[in-house]
């Protein structure tokens, strides 16, 4: 999952940066609403976390424009303003949760939890496609109800094919997602763990299909 981090508090950026890509997230950070806009057209994310206090432009106005876009991620509101007044007017104005500061980092990453397997997943831990399960609070992959094993890059390609299985995701969202992992890509290594995740999963009736000019997609082939 590819998450937009926009805060300006680097302190509070950099330690919310690290719990998530230790808990398999790829997380990109945006210190002004400019930037995070220039991030939405030219990338592809799964959800926002929204501070409202950033020093270019007011948070609750930059979530106005996202809705008025018809921006369809989840978005968290993570503020300073506490009061009840503050709550309503966030979650009137699109915000799908709303997290005021000082808070735990174990809530932080629970809510962020939760919104992806609301929006992605129903109200389950797993994604269901087939003969396969993605169960994203354990980040591992089941194939008829016994892990898969996959390398820390083979999962993540996986993960992002299942969560978007039947639509093309480009080699570029592939690549966001990899390099969580910190360490560069060479330019075949994409195909290199499409080909390793393609023979994981050819024996539990699923196929991924190489999009020319596109990217991938995971299909089942069950009928």
């Amino acid at each position: 999952m590819n998450i937009l981090l926009i805060e300006d508090d680097a302190v509070l950026a950099d330690g919310l940066m690290h719990m998530l890509s230790a808990n398999g997230y790829s997380v990109t950070c945006a210190t002004t609403g400019s930037y995070a806009e220039q991030l939405l057209l030219s990338q592809g994310f799964d959800l926002i976390v929204l501070d409202l206090g950033l020093p270019d432009v007011d948070g609750l106005q930059l979530l106005r424009r996202f809705r008025l876009r018809k921006v369809p991620l989840p978005i968290l509101i993570l503020t300073a303003r506490d009061g009840i007044n503050d709550r309503i007017e966030g979650i009137e104005q699109g915000a799908d949760d709303y997290m005021t500061k000082p808070f735990e980092l174990r809530e932080f990453e629970a809510r962020v939890r939760a919104l992806i397997r609301r929006c992605y997943g129903g109200f389950r831990n797993d994604i269901v496609i087939g003969r396969l399960a993605l169960d994203t609070q354990n980040h591992q992959v089941l194939a008829d109800g016994q892990p898969i094993q996959l390398s820390a890059r083979e999962y993540g390609v996986l993960e992002i094919l299942l969560i978007q299985a039947g639509k093309v995701v480009s080699k570029d969202r592939i690549a966001q997602r990899l390099s969580a992992d910190g360490e560069a890509l060479a330019d075949n290594a994409i195909e290199v763990y499409i080909h390793r995740v393609r023979k994981r999963i050819e024996p539990y009736d699923a196929v991924i299909r190489t999009v020319r000019g596109l990217g991938y997609l995971l299909e089942t082939t069950d009928g």
